[in-house]
């Protein structure tokens, strides 16, 4: 999966987020290694210092931790990793509301949207 970036927010959230993403669809799995800083800077072409900066949240959020001399590696408790695309899924369906109340839509008239894209799309 490439890293993309947009202007509007900071580059170290964004790589956080992309790799919560990953974690949380099974692109890391659970106690799998992760690149060097320096490797998945240059790969995602950013600053050193700014995948460092998403690395350190993310293990003081506990989805990722340090082996003194074997480097990070993604959480195995299934618990968090649970919690974070349950949390991931809670924003998307608030911005899905958010935005679908600036078109002027009802909660009866979502409701009854997604009722029929369920019937359409499953």
């Amino acid at each position: 999966m490439p890293w993309e970036f947009r202007s509007d927010l900071p580059i170290y959230t964004q790589l956080i987020a992309q790799i919560q993403q990953r974690i949380v669809t099974g692109q890391l799995q659970p106690g799998e290694r992760l690149p060097s800083v320096r490797d998945w800077a240059a790969e995602a072409g950013v600053n050193p210092n700014t995948m460092q900066r998403a690395m350190t949240e993310m293990e003081r959020q506990g989805l990722v931790h340090s082996q003194r001399t074997a480097g990070r590696f993604v959480t195995e408790e299934a618990s968090v990793i649970r919690k974070l695309r349950e949390d991931l899924a809670r924003t998307q369906v608030r911005d899905f509301l958010a935005a679908m109340g600036q078109l002027g839509f009802g909660p009866d008239e979502i409701a009854d949207l997604m009722q029929k894209e369920g019937e359409i799309s499953l």
